[in-house]
Parts: structure tokens; C-alpha cells; sequence
């Protein structure tokens, strides 16, 4: 059987790989194996459930209610809510599971669920496969008094917004604000935090219907948000996916600020006020070299993982470190959150903006994004990529003549067969021509 659970939850189409059925089974099943775990122990089980506004989460939500019952677990329901806001009451109402229903920016038609550990954090792997064992065995099912209650708590968003508020102590009034809400989670809780944080906040596609999350809109499509920000003479704009834990940025110009540049202003607000535990920012290997270049200029050491948020995740638990993120837009800030969070994001940057008097055009001119060609090599045994000893001396070559001036990184999919070819160098003809004979090496040699 193959793994149910991927880097970020279990996800598909909803009413098709996903079914109400097996997010019954998978829930109970969670209740089940942390209960063995004695994360119940002297105390009746507690879960809190949110959504993003996708049509097929009411249906999901339903069957992860019945699961987490039917196992003698107590469900508080938190309605339409960002993946970070479940996090956040995870931790604050003590509850002893968390349950997100998101495919985040996926297309409507999918759907996915992602469990969540006391605290707010993602569960270890070895959990996550325990779970799908313990979906294939007998169990004993509580009866009479023993199953759980449930009930709606109606405050998660205002709960939610007001801890975004206390995570800056500068106020945001005077600057102009579009949010793109991507027609998902955030509708409300995006726009109602930085409105309580003083900003003057014009909202778009934050009219969900259940069928129109990221159609056309959030942070894969930033196209009406720069046209919004222009046309409000905004200082700033900012676009969330369809379950707010990432943002991108548009400057009052409609220039792309993206997760790297991001991560690069929020990397020095922290180093200056003292708050960058070891002066360190942890970033993946798909970020521009131009960020590690200016992090390096100011003092600031980067420390890279694999691609992926829950990579990111893992280093900064490891090593206390108290900032992370990706070129995406997830960016997490370990002081205020278990997992990345757009909103959170929105705000901290805001209050940088505020407190230097500076636009995030400036600020984000701290670092030069390097040309960046990514090629994808389809229908390849990506298998062999790591070992080919022709590939390998391919790729020497064009880094012993690109130097310390760019950067090549060969990464074979995680989930399709094909190999992605990442060129950065000083022109966006350079990085092409790279990555292109790189390209045609990686054709010749893993062809199937």
C-alpha cells in the first residue's frame, strides 16, 4: 500500500482519492494511535477542526467530526480558518489534536487533511505511519457516555486576528493595504487583523462561493493585486493562498516581492532588534543566491534544507532558530507561530515599513535576485540522476566556468519522473544557455 500521508498532510481529489470514508478511518485512526501514545492520558480528548472555504470541506469536515467522535474525542468546530489560525488554537485551548482541511493552492476539485500535534506542530513522521497502520486493524469503540461531544466555537477568528494584532507593538496607521485573499481562509481573518492593526485595508477575492478558491488569484497569480495596488495608489500589497500559511508581495510600484526578499527584510528587522537567534535564517536550496549573498554581506548566516516548509520546519526546531522560509512565501516566525502564516507575514513586514519610514520597495532592495531558469526534464529515470558520471562532470564544468557568479543545482521530483534542471547566473541568457545543455545532458542520459 502506498503512503497515504506526503510532505504536507494527505491530499487529492476530494470525492475521488479523497473520500469521506477515508477521512473518517484516518481520523479515527489518529484518535486512536495517540491515545496508545498516552497523549489522552487523565483526561477526556480534545480536538479542534477548521477549513478553508472549498465546497467538498463540508463533507470532509463531517466525516473528520464523525471519526474523532466515534473515538471518544471531543471536537470544538472552528468553521473557515486559516491553517495557521488551527495551529494557534491548537496550542491556546489545549487541545490534544488539530485537523486542517486544505489543499491549500491547489485547484478546487482537491482537498486534503493535516493533523496537528498538542502545540500546533506537525506530526513526526513516525506518527503519520502509525496512523495508516492502525486504519487496517480491529479496534474497541467507545459507547453510552464514552464517545465524544461537539460543538462550534465561534470566536476562532476573532481569537485568531487579535493574537496577529499583539505580535507588533508599532502601530500600522497611515499605510495603504491590499490583500488578496485568494476567495480562501483568510476572507475575514486577513482583512479584520491588519483593519485591527490600524492599516487602511482594501480587500480582494474575498467573496468565497466554495468554488472559486485561487481561481485566478492569491499568490499564483498575482496579476489583479498589482493592478489593485496601482489603481488604490496602495503602499503595498500582499497575496495569500487558499489557506493563508504563505504570501507574496507587490510594492507600490506593482513589482513582485517575493519569499526570499521577504524573508531577507524580516531576516534584518530581527538581527537589528536582537530577536535572529544566532544570526541565522534557515532557507532552502531553491532560494536565489542573491539572498545568500546579501544575508552574508549583513552578518547573517543562511542555513539550507531541502525544498519544502516542513524541511525548513524541522531545522529551526532543531536548532532553536527563530526564523525560516521559501521563495514560495511560506515564512515562519518561531516566535508567533508553529507553521508558516501569510497574515503573520503581512504584518511583520507592515510594521517594518512603519517603524523605518521606508517603502518595501527599498526594503527589499537589500538583496539583487539573480536570473533564475528552472527547467523540468520529464519522462527520465530520475533514479540514476545522483549517479552518472557523465552528468556529473557536465555539471562541473558549467560551475567551474559560471563560478562564484551563479549557481546550478540538479534535483530529481519527489513525485513525478522527471529531473528539475536550476540555473541562476548574471543574465537571464546565461542562466538560459546553462540550463538548457544541462537539459539536454540529463535527456541523454536518463532517458528510459
Amino acid at each position: 500500500m502506498a503512503r497515504l500521508f506526503g510532505t504536507d498532510g494527505v491530499r487529492g481529489l476530494a470525492n475521488g482519492d479523497l473520500t469521506a470514508e477515508l477521512a473518517l478511518d484516518l481520523s479515527a485512526a489518529a484518535a486512536q494511535v495517540l491515545g496508545d501514545r498516552g497523549d489522552f492520558a487523565g483526561h477526556r480528548p480534545r480536538a479542534v477542526v477548521g477549513r478553508d472555504t472549498r465546497v467538498s470541506g463540508q463533507f470532509l469536515e463531517a466525516a473528520v467530526v464523525a471519526g474523532l467522535a466515534s473515538a471518544g474525542v471531543d471536537v470544538l468546530l472552528l468553521g473557515v480558518l486559516p491553517t495557521p489560525g488551527v495551529a494557534y488554537l491548537t496550542d491556546t485551548l489545549g487541545a490534544d489534536l488539530g485537523v486542517v482541511l486544505s489543499a491549500s493552492h491547489n485547484p478546487m476539485p482537491d482537498n486534503g487533511i493535516k493533523f496537528l500535534a498538542r502545540g500546533g506542530h506537525k506530526l513526526d513522521d513516525a506518527v503519520e505511519i502509525a496512523i495508516e497502520r492502525r486504519m487496517r486493524e480491529e479496534w474497541q469503540r467507545p459507547v453510552g457516555a464514552g464517545v465524544g461531544r461537539v460543538e462550534a466555537h465561534e470566536s476562532a477568528v476573532e481569537e485568531y486576528a487579535a493574537h496577529l494584532v499583539r505580535t507588533i507593538d508599532h502601530p500600522l496607521a497611515g499605510l495603504r493595504v491590499v490583500v488578496d485573499c485568494a476567495e480562501g481562509a483568510a476572507w475575514d481573518a486577513g482583512p479584520r487583523a491588519l483593519a485591527d492593526a490600524g492599516a487602511d485595508v482594501t480587500a480582494i477575492h474575498a467573496m468565497p462561493d466554495g468554488l472559486n478558491i485561487n481561481d485566478g488569484c492569491g499568490s499564483t497569480h498575482l496579476e489583479s493585486l498589482q493592478a489593485a495596488v496601482i489603481k488604490d495608489g496602495a503602499d503595498v500589497g500582499f497575496a495569500l493562498d487558499g489557506d493563508a500559511d504563505r504570501c507574496l508581495a507587490v510594492d507600490h510600484e506593482g513589482n513582485v516581492v517575493d519569499g526570499d526578499q521577504i524573508l531577507a527584510v524580516l531576516a534584518l528587522s530581527l538581527k537589528e532588534q536582537g530577536r535572529l537567534v544566532k544570526d541565522t535564517v534557515v532557507a532552502t536550496v531553491m532560494s536565489n543566491l542573491g539572498f545568500v549573498q546579501a544575508m552574508r554581506e549583513h552578518g547573517v548566516a543562511v542555513r539550507r534544507t531541502k525544498v519544502g516548509d516542513r524541511y525548513v520546519l524541522e531545522a529551526m526546531k532543531v536548532s532553536g532558530y527563530s526564523l525560516g522560509g521559501e521563495q514560495s512565501g511560506h515564512v515562519i516566525m518561531s516566535d508567533h507561530a508553529t507553521t508558516g502564516d501569510g497574515i503573520l507575514t503581512a504584518i511583520q513586514v507592515l510594521e517594518r515599513m512603519a517603524t523605518t519610514g521606508r517603502s518595501l520597495q527599498e526594503l527589499a532592495s537589500v538583496m539583487t535576485r539573480l536570473p533564475q531558469v528552472l527547467v523540468n526534464v520529464a519522462d527520465v529515470d530520475k533514479s540514476r540522476a545522483d549517479e552518472d558520471a557523465v552528468l556529473a562532470a557536465a555539471v562541473a564544468e558549467e560551475e567551474a566556468a559560471l563560478g562564484d557568479r551563479g549557481r546550478i543545482l540538479l534535483r530529481p521530483s519527489g513525485t513525478e519522473s522527471l529531473v528539475r534542471v536550476m540555473v541562476e547566473a548574471p543574465t537571464d541568457d546565461e542562466a538560459r544557455s546553462v540550463a538548457d545543455r544541462l537539459a539536454g545532458v540529463v535527456r541523454a542520459q536518463l532517458a528510459l
